[in-house]
């Protein structure tokens, strides 16, 4: 079974950090880009980082030069490190991401999410 389990949120308070792991499981061949949404209340999701499977990367601008993005291909997995997180960041934390993987003798290609993590930043 091909899926994106999360882990990692959890409560900090202003200015500390926080490292997100999402971790792709399954007959997984290769995954060409994975992303980090969020979601606060009452809000659409937004994209926050992505990055592919070559390293290039993009942020928000409301996280450039807080947050980092990256991935350990040999592990499947994707992190984001959080770092002087804001009230303004809590959220729900999506991981998505493009896998290529094999069902029985075919590949096939789907976009994946994870389940979400909860990220709250508070005193």
């Amino acid at each position: 079974q091909v899926q994106l389990v999360e882990s990692g949120g959890g409560l900090v308070q202003p200015g500390g950090s926080l490292r997100l792991s999402c971790a792709a499981s399954g007959s997984i061949f290769s995954i060409p880009d994975m992303h980090w949404y969020r979601q606060a209340p009452g809000k659409e999701r937004d994209l926050v980082a992505s990055i592919t499977s070559g390293g290039s990367t993009n942020y928000a601008d409301s996280v450039k030069g807080r947050f980092t993005i990256s991935r350990d291909n040999a592990k499947n997995t994707v992190y984001l490190q959080m770092n002087s997180l804001k009230p303004e960041d809590t959220a729900v934390y999506y991981c998505n991401a493009l896998l290529v993987y094999r069902d029985s003798s075919r590949y096939r290609t789907s976009r994946y999410w994870g389940q979400g993590t909860q990220v709250t930043v508070s005193s």
